[in-house]
This record gives structure tokens, C-alpha cells and sequence, in this order.
């Protein structure tokens, strides 16, 4: 009798499961528009989900801990024209993120840790330099404030967030719809895929490709998914990639190895409903304690449902083979030195002690010369309606007015939600 020797695996009886039904968010009104991004996003403290919205495009921000019925009324993220078309949140600061949209623009805000009264409505910064819709952004892992957006005008921008400034512009390298964009783990190099059935290994500071004709691929896999776009996720920590199919209603994971087949199928997990969108938690907001390797958030029509991957372990200690050291929150290099050449691996933490997330800090746009590079908008004033002695200072004065009115509001909305927050538990300490 011959035995069928086994691939030994850690990774073997990873199995997929779903949280109860009090852990689910719903009552989410999610997007329809026809797009083949993930439409959710999440980092340790918070979930976005980008929402159906008449006139306009939002997105809805939810506390990791605020799950089971969304209020109607719960505040959205809205300021562009058009529908939000992707989302991304800043791998470097948990309480910033970006969106793209079919008005050709791409903003970034800032989200406070309470949850405020009204619309978030005025971004942080708003990026410009597209010509057709912008469908792509992805943040860049090591350098701070560095964020790339692609869209439908075939056309890759590279913009320092902390500026305002586009960096760089990647505009004659695609002759197609750009499909997808993914940074390696340094940030030195691009990947994209296009519509010409090319994929693209891109050097964005020398602005060239430096391989995409593959001879033959490594490995094939026949996936037996429907007419859908996969999305992909990996984990570079366990070199396991997990395959979504969008309208598809299951995850099918693989480990990937350095000889041959290279890619192992290990399991599927299935369930009842398709998928519209999906969200990938970054390691560092996942529970050690429950040997939980990944953690997903699947977009149903009307609600979003965590789906946790776990390792099945005896023991109650840390798995240190589970959980080698990740990328954490700090960035490795500023956005000028990698502009420059430099390169920097990501700065990795312990999960031993599990991870807590950083309190919010505030993203400082600092834009050099803006009243040189903006007109003001409009018709031209006449010196009758404007002093001809209103310098920069006095212009800088009314804006740090500005700013402190702002702090001042956000303040009180702080206290009215904090307020509420109590006479809700004295309310329900009294039912």
C-alpha cells in the first residue's frame, strides 16, 4: 500500500467563520455604482463603506465597535461631486483616508475618533490633475504622506499629501484602462494590470517599465468563479493570498511558496450570499489571542459582515510562528527622500502584546506658495471690494481664525456626543 505523502503546512486547517449576527453592521445603503474596486476599507480603529448618495458621492465611517444597526441618520463622508469610486486608508495614520471619484478628483480627510454631529464635508486636501475619473489610490507603505492615484485617462499621478503637490506623473506608460495598482513592500516599484493584457513592472521615480512581457506564468490556476473580478489579498507574514470573487459568494486561499508549484490551494470558504465589495484588515488590528491570521468585511447589499480566518492552536500562548514581526504605524522615510531615491523597508512592531491603536494625529497640509499656483475663484474683484493692503499676514490671520473655530466646534460636538453617550447609558441603566 502506497501512501499519498502530505504537504506539511501550518497554514493546512485555516478555516473561515463568520462573526454572530449582533458583530454584523446593518442597515448600510452600499453603492451600486459599476466599479471594480473593493468598496471597503479597514485599519484597526474603523470601517468605510462607500454608500449609495443622491447628488453626490459619500462614504459612511463606522467605529471598529459601533456594530449591529446603523442609525439612518449616522454622519457621512461627502464633499465630492460624483460617486466615491475607491477608498484607502493611510497605512501611517489610522485616523486618515483617502477617496477617488468619478468627478476626477481624489481628497483626503481626516476622521476623528468621536463620532461628529454632521457630514464630514470639507477634505483635508483635494487632489487634481485627473482629466476622466479616478477609479484607483493606493497609499504608499514606507514613505509618509506619499499616495498614488490612477484613472480612466490612462494616466498615473504620484502626489505628496503633506503638500498638496503632485510629485509625479506617470502619463505615457499605459496606452489602456489601467485595471489595478500595487506597490511592492519597499515602495521602490509598481505593478499594474491594463486592459491590454499587459502587466507592468513600473520604477515610478525613473518613470519606466522595467519588465512586462512574461515569457510564461510560474504557476495556473483555473478558477471556476463567476464572470465577476477577482479581488486579491495577500499576506506577506504567511504568504497566503486570498482570492475574492466580486458577485461571487466565496474566498478560496492559497499558500505561495519559493519552489515549485509555487501556489498551494488550501481551502474554500463558501456561504449563501454573493459578495459586493470586500475589506482586508492590516495584521496589526487583528485578535493574536485567537490565533486570528486575517479578518474580512464582506459587503452584502444591506449590511457588512466580518468574516474571521483562524488557525486552529491548542495552547493559549502567543504563536510566534503565526505572527512574525509587521509593518506598524510609523512611516520609514518623508516623502522628499524617497522622491530623491531613497528606500526603506517598513518599520516593524511585536504583536506579542497585542496592538493598540495610536490616538488621532492630525494631518498637517503645509502648500508651498498656493496663492502663486491657485486663481481665485470667480469673477475678478474689483479694488473696491478688496483692499489692496490685505497682505499675507492678514490673510494667514483669518485663516488660523478659521482653524480655531473649527477646533472650537469640534470640540463641542466632542461634549454633545460624549454627553449623549451617558444619557444613553443612564436611559438604559433605568429600563
Amino acid at each position: 500500500m502506497s501512501r499519498r505523502v502530505v504537504r506539511q503546512s501550518k497554514f493546512r486547517h485555516v478555516f473561515g467563520q463568520p462573526v454572530k449576527a449582533d458583530q454584523m453592521y446593518e442597515d448600510i445603503r452600499v453603492s451600486k455604482v459599476t466599479c471594480d474596486s473593493s468598496f471597503c476599507a479597514v485599519n484597526p480603529k474603523f470601517v468605510a463603506i462607500i454608500v449609495e448618495s443622491g447628488g453626490g458621492g459619500a462614504f459612511i465611517v463606522l467605529p471598529l465597535a459601533k456594530t449591529g444597526r446603523v442609525d439612518k441618520n449616522h454622519p457621512l463622508v461627502t464633499g465630492h461631486t460624483a460617486p466615491v469610486l475607491d477608498i484607502d486608508w493611510c497605512p501611517h495614520n489610522d485616523n486618515v483616508i483617502a477617496s477617488a471619484s468619478e468627478d476626477t478628483t481624489v481628497m483626503v480627510w481626516q476622521i476623528p475618533d468621536y463620532v461628529p454631529m454632521r457630514n464630514i464635508t470639507e477634505p483635508v486636501v483635494t487632489l487634481e490633475g485627473h482629466s476622466k475619473r479616478v477609479s484607483i489610490i493606493s497609499w504608499h507603505p514606507t514613505a509618509r504622506n506619499v499616495l498614488l492615484s490612477a484613472g480612466c485617462d490612462n494616466l498615473v499621478i504620484l502626489w505628496n499629501v503633506g503638500t498638496g503637490e503632485m510629485l509625479l506623473a506617470l502619463d505615457d506608460i499605459h496606452t489602456d484602462l489601467i485595471y489595478n495598482v500595487g506597490w511592492n513592500r519597499n515602495g521602490s516599484l509598481l505593478v499594474t494590470t491594463c486592459k491590454d493584457k499587459k502587466v507592468r513592472i513600473i520604477d515610478p521615480r525613473k518613470q519606466q517599465v522595467v519588465a512586462n512581457n512574461f515569457e510564461e506564468p510560474i504557476a495556473l490556476q483555473e478558477m471556476d468563479t463567476s464572470n465577476g473580478v477577482l479581488l486579491p489579498f495577500y499576506d506577506p507574514d504567511s504568504s497566503i493570498v486570498y482570492l475574492c470573487g466580486k458577485g461571487d459568494s466565496s474566498i478560496r486561499y492559497f499558500e505561495i511558496t519559493d519552489e515549485a508549484p509555487y501556489v498551494h490551494y488550501l481551502n474554500t470558504y463558501s456561504s449563501k450570499e454573493p459578495q459586493r465589495g470586500m475589506g482586508f484588515m492590516p495584521k496589526r488590528g487583528l485578535d493574536v489571542s485567537k490565533c486570528e491570521i486575517a479578518r474580512f468585511f464582506k459587503l452584502h447589499e444591506r449590511k457588512c459582515e466580518p468574516i474571521v480566518m483562524t488557525v486552529p492552536r491548542k495552547s493559549d500562548l502567543f504563536q510566534d510562528d503565526l505572527y512574525p514581526d509587521t509593518p506598524g504605524p510609523e512611516p520609514a522615510l518623508e516623502a522628499d527622500e524617497w522622491l530623491s531615491g531613497k528606500d526603506a523597508e517598513p518599520i516593524l512592531i511585536s504583536l506579542r502584546d497585542g496592538y493598540v491603536p495610536i490616538k488621532n494625529r492630525e494631518l498637517k497640509v503645509v502648500k508651498k506658495n498656493i496663492l502663486d499656483n491657485k486663481p481665485p475663484p470667480g469673477p475678478r474683484r474689483s479694488h473696491s471690494t478688496c483692499h489692496p493692503d490685505f497682505s499675507q499676514s492678514a490673510l494667514e490671520e483669518v485663516l488660523e481664525e478659521i482653524r480655531a473655530l473649527k477646533e472650537t466646534v469640534q470640540a463641542q460636538e466632542k461634549r454633545i456626543s460624549d454627553l449623549e453617550n451617558k444619557l444613553c447609558q443612564f436611559t438604559n441603566g433605568t429600563d
